[in-house]
């Protein structure tokens, strides 16, 4: 994860480009993580940025 919400939208569109998946930009305690989209619950407690 990355404390830099400048480098997560970078990083983002790369790993959905690799993947071929839709990805969603989170927030969690202060730092900023991407994650393939259908690996999200509803019963996580994330901010999604984007």
């Amino acid at each position: 994860m990355s404390h830099d919400l400048f480098l997560a939208p970078p990083h983002a569109f790369q790993l959905s480009r690799d993947l071929m998946v839709p990805v969603t930009v989170f927030e969690v305690d202060g730092e900023y993580g991407v994650l393939p989209s259908d690996e999200i619950d509803a019963s996580d407690e994330l901010e999604v940025i984007h």
